[in-house]
């Protein structure tokens, strides 16, 4: 996951979150914000990834494909 910077600025937000949970977090000293801040990263991050996917992705069948009819291209190389 990628970490933010010592220079970030954060900015107040008001979200809505299950009260059960917050109850939950608030008992067992959770760091809201951070926790939160963590989660929002990794869906950002894994968005992120998803979408190269999507974007690569005739790139990777093709690749994949010429793979699967030729072999890989440096294989006589390889040690094992």
């Amino acid at each position: 996951m990628a970490r933010m910077s010592a220079q970030s600025q954060r900015k107040p937000t008001n979200m809505s979150i299950d009260s059960n949970l917050i109850a939950e977090a608030k008992e067992l000293e959770v760091n809201i914000s951070r926790a939160a801040e963590a989660g929002i990263a990794k869906a950002v991050a894994d968005e992120k990834a998803r979408r190269w996917l999507e974007e690569n992705k005739e790139a990777i069948e093709s690749s994949n494909r010429y793979v699967e009819e030729n072999g890989l291209p440096l294989a006589k190389y390889r040690p094992f």
